[in-house]
């Protein structure tokens, strides 16, 4: 007789799930309730105003994100103690866990980390840009253009070590696709969101028709791609992550006045001498560009670009270049989070890191949904 077994999480996973949602609500108050003031910053060839609250919320997630590494190296199936998971991690190369930390946990946070400030970084461009709080790459299609390819080769027993440079391909293609078709003397934000989800969805349809044409044992590795995971991070998806990031989080940094321009509306902008639409093909390129790095190693995981920027917003208010950098922070903060949640609430079994940030992303979705709705 079959008998069906149901996995259910501790009450020490429990008990530290919880906690740990209640010190991150609590934090977020606390952040929240900080008096903004600004510092002026002057130099031979710059100048500026940095807000301090940006600057104590950014050390805050720093820190936060430091004791979460922590957490990443220590606990595991075969638990090692804090001082020597650090040490190994650190400078002990020739330990006897170094296969553990520096092979299987180091490299999985740091790509976490890395992934989670594309994704966040790629979201808080999009919905600055749009002026849209529900708009994401992952629901105007960019995520589901790398999906589409990257299960292309899964389902069809291709080559592995292509699956990046096509996912990457194929977020750059729906990109470029959306861009033409919104384009009509411009691009209006508004039709830009609603062909991005139409494109998104003649692509799930895509990957709904690959899944059913191709064999099981083969889409059972496209479905556990598409759901967005981390396991298998290596050095080599921390390189190209550290490499892209290195590009793109400076461009995007510099090009925060541009979008501040933009968001006065394109008359106004077009009064103090911006370049409207080389400016929005600029922020659309990058963002696209940082959304389509994240998804070509982790897959299309959703929600991170969606909630986080919007956490941010509610923080700090309008976008700078600290914002971005808090943003950015706050994503790697996230995902990480749910890595370690999707790791240990139900071990042994490890769940896909998407799972979490859906549980989490689709009521928030729903809240801003109905919220959106309220104020139209």
């Amino acid at each position: 007789m079959n008998s069906l077994a149901i996995i259910t999480p501790s009450i020490q996973s429990s008990i530290a799930v919880i906690t740990g949602l209640l010190i991150t609500v609590a934090l977020i108050r606390l952040g929240d309730q900080i008096h903004p003031r600004f510092l002026t910053i002057r130099t031979r060839r710059l100048s500026g105003l940095v807000q301090t609250k940006v600057i104590w919320l950014t050390i805050g997630t720093l820190l936060a994100i430091i004791f979460l590494i922590g957490v990443g190296l220590v606990v595991g199936d075969y638990p090692i103690p804090a001082s020597e998971a650090l040490a190994t991690a650190l400078w002990d190369r020739n330990g006897e866990y170094d296969f553990i930390i520096n092979s299987l946990r180091f490299p999985r946070i740091v790509v976490a980390i890395l992934t989670g400030m594309c994704f966040a970084s790629s979201g808080l461009i999009f919905q600055s840009l749009i002026n849209n709080p529900l708009v994401s790459p992952d629901i105007i299609g960019i995520n589901s253009g790398a999906a589409v390819c990257a299960v292309i080769i899964l389902a069809a027993g291709g080559n592995i070590g292509y699956l990046p440079w096509a996912a990457f391909l194929g977020a750059i293609l729906t990109a470029g696709l959306i861009y033409v078709l919104s384009w009509k003397r411009g691009i209006s934000a508004t039709r830009l969101v609603l062909v991005g989800i139409g494109i998104n969805a003649l692509l799930g349809a895509v990957i709904t028709f690959i899944t059913v044409r191709y064999p099981i044992e083969r889409v059972v590795a496209a479905a556990r791609w598409q759901a967005g995971t981390l396991f298998g991070a290596s050095w080599d998806d921390v390189r190209t992550l550290s490499i892209g990031l290195a590009v793109l989080l400076p461009t995007a940094f510099f090009l925060t006045n541009r979008l501040r321009i933009l968001q006065l509306g394109d008359e106004t902008a077009i009064t103090v001498g911006s370049t409207i639409e080389r400016d929005r093909l600029a922020l659309l390129t990058v963002a696209s560009l940082l959304a389509a790095l994240a998804v070509a190693v982790v897959g299309p995981l959703g929600f991170v670009a969606l909630i986080v920027p919007q956490a941010a917003r509610l923080l700090v208010g309008t976008v700078t270049g600290g914002v971005l950098i808090f943003t950015a922070l706050l994503g790697g903060f996230f995902l990480l989070g749910a890595d370690l949640i999707a790791q240990r609430l139900f071990a042994p079994v490890m769940l896909p890191a998407g799972v979490i940030t859906a549980t989490f992303g689709g009521p928030y979705f729903l809240y801003l949904l109905a919220r959106y709705n309220r104020a139209t």
